[in-house]
């Protein structure tokens, strides 16, 4: 009780909920940048370093702060290491404010966001137009999407690929001739990740009998995981896809592009 008056034993000015605000927006911006990188824990685990420093230094723990203290000078020289190419982008999109085209730094933050979601479309069509001609050709694919990918949670990841998202990648992948067709594909931050990947089989007795293997490994990945699968039937032609340990069969194109663009997004 004593801590929580001390917390909120405080007069807040504007100015204190802008600055609030303002350190809200560029904790959420950084976390966007670092978000599906290696960097992301170290992110987090310079923020609960952070927070805790300034938590001891309010409640007057003086060993503990002079502690913590020196892991926060510490943490700012690993940012500055870990996520120079993307701070050294950055600054010199500042430096570049009003002497060619007057943009502002709110235009620059945004940016990003604006050609992700650009490009986020651009590989939705690449996708669904691979896909419908898996589904027109009678070729059964996997396509598994991750907004964040952890290469531990494999035992057999596959072949890395990491390349640019094209219909004429994944058709080569998933050709009958092709040595990787069997597996999965991996998608994660718009970008090709692994072809050939050995996916968890679902072992539920609740999973319809008529499905095949690709069905069973898409219920798998998404049983474990927040992953979106999406499969085409090699019988049939029908696409399907999971999420949640749950089957959506035999969905319609403009139904799948909905998927698909939502599963890119995250």
């Amino acid at each position: 009780m004593m801590l929580l008056y001390k917390l909120f034993d405080h007069d807040f000015s504007v100015i204190d909920i802008i600055d609030i605000v303002l350190v809200i927006l560029l904790l959420f911006e950084l976390y966007r940048l670092v978000r599906g990188t290696l960097g992301i824990n170290i992110f987090f685990g310079i923020l609960v370093i952070y927070i805790s420093y300034r938590l001891v230094k309010f409640l007057n723990l003086d060993l503990l702060t002079e502690i913590l203290g020196q892991f926060v000078n510490a943490g700012v020289i690993t940012l500055l290491i870990v996520f120079q190419p993307e701070i050294r982008k950055f600054l010199l999109q500042v430096g570049k404010i009003g002497m060619v085209d007057g943009e502002n730094i709110w235009d620059i933050i945004r940016g990003t966001k604006r050609e992700r979601t650009k490009q986020q479309h651009v590989d939705a069509n690449e996708i669904v137009t691979a896909l419908d001609y898996f589904s027109k050709n009678n070729i059964g694919a996997l396509l598994v999407f991750f907004s964040t990918f952890k290469l531990n949670d494999f035992n057999n990841p596959g072949v890395k690929i990491n390349a640019v998202i094209s219909a004429k990648l994944l058709e080569s992948i998933f050709e009958k001739s092709s040595p990787l067709h069997d597996g999965a594909v991996i998608i994660s931050q718009n970008r090709l990740v692994f072809a050939g990947s050995v996916l968890p089989v679902s072992e539920s007795p609740l999973v319809p009998e008529r499905v095949g293997l690709r069905h069973r490994a898409a219920l798998g990945i998404t049983e474990e995981t927040e992953a979106v699968a999406v499969i085409v039937s090699e019988e049939t032609g029908q696409i399907s896809y999971a999420h949640r340990g749950k089957i959506i069969m035999n969905v319609s194109m403009e139904e799948l592009q909905k998927v698909v663009h939502e599963a890119l997004i995250g």
